[in-house]
């Protein structure tokens, strides 16, 4: 169980390869099996590797799991301790926005759109960090679809809170002077207010929300209120943050995985080609139904998504004991799943292989089944999962719409150079050591 209090909190902490399980959970499962127990953050946890126990734990439970260190950091009212009620209510709030039919009609297009606008300025400037501009793109789309039209100076506000989130914050989640968190409590405090300053000023001018606002107070207009104001910026905040703490991680990956496969770079160029050629105009948005003709695209992705999700994906914290076979897993203790079932020989041949094609033929818009869980799975089901999956789509969809070729420098971190006909350079970044 390590120290006390800290228990294994630092060894845990180490920087380690996206494409590999931390190092910490590797020795220890040599040591004790693919099931032990640790202290982390202050707080007794339990550490499976085993899928069949991360599965029953994930349908049978649904309270969300996460150390109290890390939940204080978004307010009492936040997406991980609401009742299982009002996650409920949240849930269907935010799939009214973030599901298929909710992306179809309200948010590809802008995507598209804003990642084109950030593609052709990376061109221009002669580099384009991948992390850097999917983060953009992400909260641009949801900061409109979820606040309308804000002035100049309340998004430069924003623009500049956001700069103030590290990655990674939560390797070290303690609010001391000089820390990443610390700075990151501060920039909340001033989000969250100017946010709510936005929020009853258009109230109160009858000037247009988003989407997503609109949905909500609809509700309450038709008294049907279940969420405050204030509890509404909490969650939206909430979301904002895990959101782009995943996906542009995720993304950076997957180019890197791509450039590293002449062949998975040929084939995506020649789909994304055949989209755009079918087009009456070249330069027209991308269509939903264009979205779902990239099967090769999909394959690519949940491909990506298999091999890079290797951080928990099961996070729960059980009320009472709970017997899964062999195993107790006690009440009150914080449970992590990990999902090594993406690595095992026995249902991926060549599991640590990057091969787009061995999801062919299967169905590319499952979220989740029994060996594929990079979404988490049971009721706690990622609720962001297909916006996630089409923001990495449309990025494949414009970035393949260039011809490049790609250098690689290691050093702190590595670049990736994007080589264009035209004579510009677009640089991928992405950390070496990250969460």
């Amino acid at each position: 169980m390590g120290f006390p209090i800290i228990g294994e909190t630092f060894e845990f902490m180490k920087p380690h390869d996206v494409l590999q399980f931390p190092s910490f959970v590797k020795k220890r499962v040599i040591r004790h099996g693919p099931v032990f127990r640790t202290s982390l953050f202050g707080s007794k946890v339990i550490i499976s590797m085993d899928n069949e126990l991360n599965m029953e734990i994930a349908k049978t439970n649904r309270t969300i799991g996460v150390p109290k260190s890390i939940t204080r950091l978004f307010g009492d009212n936040n997406l991980f301790v609401q009742s299982i009620e009002s996650h409920k209510h949240v849930r269907s709030l935010t799939f009214q926005l973030l599901g298929p039919q909710g992306l179809k009609l309200r948010v590809i297009e802008d995507i598209d759109l804003l990642a084109r606008k950030h593609m052709e300025e990376g061109a221009r400037n002669g580099f384009l960090n991948v992390k850097e501009a999917a983060s953009k793109i992400l909260i641009e789309c949801l900061a409109k679809k979820v606040m309308g039209d804000m002035d100049p100076e309340t998004a430069k506000e924003l623009a500049i809170c956001w700069r103030k989130f590290p990655s990674g914050w939560f390797r070290f989640p303690f609010k001391i002077p000089g820390m990443g968190v610390y700075d990151m409590m501060k920039a909340r405090k001033r989000m969250m207010n100017l946010l709510k300053e936005v929020v009853l000023k258009k109230r109160a001018s009858g000037e247009e929300f988003g989407e997503f606002f609109k949905i909500i107070f609809g509700e309450n207009e038709r008294g049907k209120e279940k969420m405050s104001v204030e509890n509404a910026i909490n969650y939206i905040y909430t979301f904002f943050l895990i959101a782009n703490e995943t996906t542009p991680r995720i993304l950076a990956a997957t180019v890197k995985l791509i450039s590293e496969k002449p062949r998975v770079m040929q084939e995506l160029q020649r789909e994304h080609a055949r989209i755009v050629g079918d087009r009456t105009e070249k330069d027209a948005a991308l269509t939903w139904e264009d979205y779902k003709s990239m099967t090769f695209t999909h394959m690519v992705i949940n491909e990506s998504l298999r091999i890079t999700t290797t951080v928990p994906v099961v996070l729960r914290k059980p009320d009472h004991d709970i017997q899964v076979g062999d195993y107790t897993i006690p009440a009150g203790w914080t449970f992590m799943g990990y999902p090594n079932v993406h690595f095992n020989p026995e249902k991926y041949e060549d599991p640590f292989v990057f091969n787009p094609w061995r999801w062919k033929g299967k169905d590319l818009s499952a979220l989740v089944s029994k060996n594929y869980v990079p979404f988490g799975a049971g009721p706690r089901l990622c609720v962001g999962a297909y916006f996630a999956k089409l923001l990495m789509a449309i990025f494949i969809h414009n970035l393949c719409r260039y011809r490049w070729s790609m250098k690689v420098e290691t050093t702190v971190t590595r670049s990736y150079m994007l080589m264009f006909p035209q004579g510009c350079d677009v640089q991928f970044s992405e950390d070496t050591k990250v969460d």
